[in-house]
Order: structure tokens, then C-alpha cells, then sequence
């Protein structure tokens, strides 16, 4: 059981390599199933790591604002993207990105939309949201061609300079 998460981990960093793209979005998510040969239990297992991931990366950023400023953390944070269980979020993903036009929808935002929908929200408001979603993705990617990817990382590091010198 191990040797085929290792297998499926190196295998997805090997792919992973291939393209510069900031966020994981329906093309990963449909081609998990792919790499673990359309194996339910295994394909649900990844899925379910990432999401978890994706889950705790975001409360320790919460944590972490929060203990600066946490008004400001709890309007940022507002949404509650840990509405459903994983279960039912990885089973909401999987129907969300078979909807050929939510394909380039990151999944950040794809995991959001899926516990809107489970929270009920008003089908209009989930629209504008999934609409907002691509057009940010794309307009990023568009800068990001234009620009390069060069002039992101010189302003992160940059910014890693300035923090580290107000720090000393």
C-alpha cells in the first residue's frame, strides 16, 4: 500500500515539474485518477491529502495573521471552507471539474464554491463567484506571461529582503 503512495507521489511531482502554474486546478484534480490507474480507493486517498492540505495551510495562515491582527484575519477569512466533510468535498470536486468550463477554476476557489453550494447559498451568488475565480485566474496568467515569471520572484524575494532588514 505504501510503495503506491510513493509511486503516485513521485509520479505527481514528475508531472508536476513540467508546467509553470502557480495553482492545482480540474486538469490535476481529473488527472489523479489517471495516475493511479482509476484505483477508487487510491484516487480518493490523494484527493483527500491535498484537500487536507489545502485545509491546513490555510488555518496555519489564519493562526498566523490572526496573532498579529485578528480583525483583520477574520474578515479575510470569513468564508468557511470546512463546511463539508472531506468526503463529501472531494465527492462535490469531482462532480464541480466534470463541468468542462470549471476545468481552469484553481482549487482553492473550486473548494470554496463546493461548500457554497453545500451551505446553500444562493445559486446566482455561487455564479458570480465561479466567474470572478476564472477571470482572476486568467488575468494572473496573463501577467504572468507578460511579466514573467522572473519579476514575481525578484518582488517575493524583494519583500523576504525588506521583512528580514526591519527585523534586524
Amino acid at each position: 500500500m505504501y510503495k503506491y503512495l510513493i509511486i503516485l507521489g513521485a509520479v505527481v511531482v514528475l508531472f508536476g515539474q513540467n508546467q509553470n502554474r502557480l495553482f492545482w486546478d480540474g486538469r490535476d484534480w481529473k488527472r489523479i485518477e489517471q495516475l493511479v490507474d482509476y484505483n477508487p480507493e487510491l484516487s480518493y486517498r490523494a484527493k483527500a491529502a491535498y484537500v487536507n492540505g489545502v485545509l491546513d495551510g490555510r488555518l496555519f495562515y489564519y493562526f498566523k495573521i490572526w496573532a498579529e491582527q485578528s480583525e483583520f484575519a477574520d474578515s479575510i477569512f470569513a468564508e468557511t471552507p470546512d463546511y463539508l466533510s472531506t468526503k463529501e468535498l472531494v465527492k462535490s470536486l469531482n462532480g464541480f471539474y466534470e463541468e468542462p468550463l470549471n476545468v481552469y477554476v484553481p482549487l482553492p476557489s473550486a473548494i470554496i464554491i463546493a461548500n457554497m453550494y453545500g451551505e446553500q447559498v444562493p445559486v446566482m451568488l455561487i455564479d458570480d463567484y465561479i466567474q470572478q475565480s476564472k477571470f482572476w485566474i486568467n488575468q494572473l496568467m496573463l501577467d504572468m506571461e507578460e511579466d514573467g515569471y522572473d519579476k514575481l520572484l525578484e518582488e517575493k524575494a524583494k519583500k523576504h529582503q525588506d521583512k528580514l532588514l526591519k527585523e534586524n
